[in-house]
């Protein structure tokens, strides 16, 4: 059975680090694009960063561009999410999300969810 279980996050004060990680089973992870998104309470669920299957291949939110870092391990089945200079506005849930149509992690296309990380930025 897939599942895709997210972890790391926390209480960190403005201008720290996280380093969020996304394990994945139960599928052909090789072969998908993983995204990380996120909700801040109120707000919509956003896209933040995706990495592509091959290559190496990343994007970002504008917002976190230049703070934030996606890595994958494929032998272990897992992708991170480094954050930095965390501010308040980066407070949400954090999910990560797997795609196997090359859609470059739009919302509607991704294949599976995990059930989300809490990350809370204050002082």
């Amino acid at each position: 059975q897939w599942q895709l279980v997210e972890s790391g996050g926390g209480l960190v004060q403005p201008g720290g680090s996280l380093k969020l990680s996304c394990a994945a089973s139960g599928f052909p992870f090789d072969y998908f694009q993983i995204g990380w998104f996120r909700q801040a309470p109120g707000k919509e669920r956003e896209g933040v960063s995706c990495i592509a299957s091959v290559g190496g291949r990343t994007k970002y939110a504008d917002s976190v561009k230049g703070r934030f870092t996606i890595s994958r391990d494929d032998a272990n089945n897992t992708v991170y999410l480094q954050m930095n200079s965390l501010q308040p506005e980066d407070t949400a849930v954090y999910y990560c999300a797997a795609d196997s149509s090359g859609s470059w992690c739009a919302q509607y296309a991704m294949d599976y969810w995990g059930k989300g990380t809490l990350v809370t930025v204050s002082s």
